[in-house]
């Protein structure tokens, strides 16, 4: 991972931090990406004790505990799960070891769909059969292409983009936006983010799978003078697509994607979305608990 350097031959102290959380197996999705979003640089997860599950994050400096529980209440909100699914946290000093190694072992080439193979910079591709592979340095767990909402959207673009425009809307590490590139040199690919770190990430991606030139990225979010696309891709979170539904509508002169809802939150958008004029989607997809709609 491009954050971690070398460890200096002088230092004789532990570098990482580790904090160990003990959480039910439903929670272990939530529990993950509210420790990346923390600031983890990794995670690692082995059985408990009791039916329980121990996830280790990893951390270059001693991690904020309110910041770490802030995120863990929010992704269990998002998740609607209880409080009680996350049932001790505890800090460690881990020695400098290559625990960085194993875990980027772990880290394989995803195929999504029949177009996209999302691997890491350090994968090594023989033969990709004539898939698009886009390399992304792992970090915020909803980027990697491995999680549903990002795979749900992968697979809205292979079906539903045919060229022409596209806008990112809460590009994260920029997944979406580089697979439209990729799949259409010539089309105009924007990405927004109100979190100016995420697009610095996602710029980072672009010069990896050289395209940046071709990606528009900004801090920000869709306004008054954005421009339509012919594909618009929201991967918020329900609650986030609700309040920017009339926008994102506006914005849209061909198909819109939105991704990041619960099954559970299903209802809930398809009634905002009739407050908006918009019928029930033209599809939908699922991929496990999570839901995308195309309207």
């Amino acid at each position: 991972m491009s954050k971690l350097s070398a460890p200096n031959e002088q230092q004789t102290t532990p570098r990482w931090q580790a904090l160990d959380l003990s959480t039910t197996s439903e929670a272990r999705e939530a529990v993950e990406y509210a420790l990346m979003e923390a600031g983890a640089l990794g995670t690692e997860t082995a059985e408990g004790e009791n039916d329980t599950l121990r996830v280790s994050a990893y951390f270059d400096q001693v991690p904020d505990r309110e910041r770490v529980r802030a995120e863990l209440a929010e992704a269990l909100r998002i998740y609607q799960l209880p409080s009680s699914s996350v049932r001790e946290m505890n800090i460690r000093e881990v020695a400098d070891h290559d625990w960085l190694l194993e875990w980027k072992k772990g880290w394989q080439p995803v195929e999504v769909g029949e177009r996209f193979i999302i691997a890491p910079p350090w994968a090594e591709i023989s033969d990709a059969h004539n898939r698009i592979v886009i390399l992304i340095e792992p970090g915020m767990a909803f980027g990697t292409g491995t999680h549903e909402t990002t795979r749900l959207c992968l697979v809205a673009i292979e079906k539903y983009f045919a060229g022409g425009s596209f806008l990112d809307v809460g590009t994260g590490t920029g997944i979406l936006a580089i697979a439209a590139a990729k799949m259409f040199p010539d089309a105009h690919v924007e990405a927004y983010d109100t979190d100016a770190d995420a697009i610095a990430i996602a710029s980072e991606n672009a010069h990896l799978n050289a395209v940046a030139e071709r990606i528009t990225f900004r801090v920000g979010t869709v306004e008054e003078t954005t421009a339509s696309a012919d594909l618009v891709c929201a991967n918020l979170t329900a609650d986030v697509i609700a309040a920017m539904l009339p926008s994102l509508i506006t914005v849209t002169c061909g198909h819109l994607v939105l991704s990041g809802i619960l099954e559970t939150q299903s209802e809930a958008l398809r009634a905002r979305m009739l407050e908006c004029g918009v019928s029930d989607p033209c599809e939908t997809m699922k991929d496990g608990e999570w839901l995308a709609m195309v309207v």
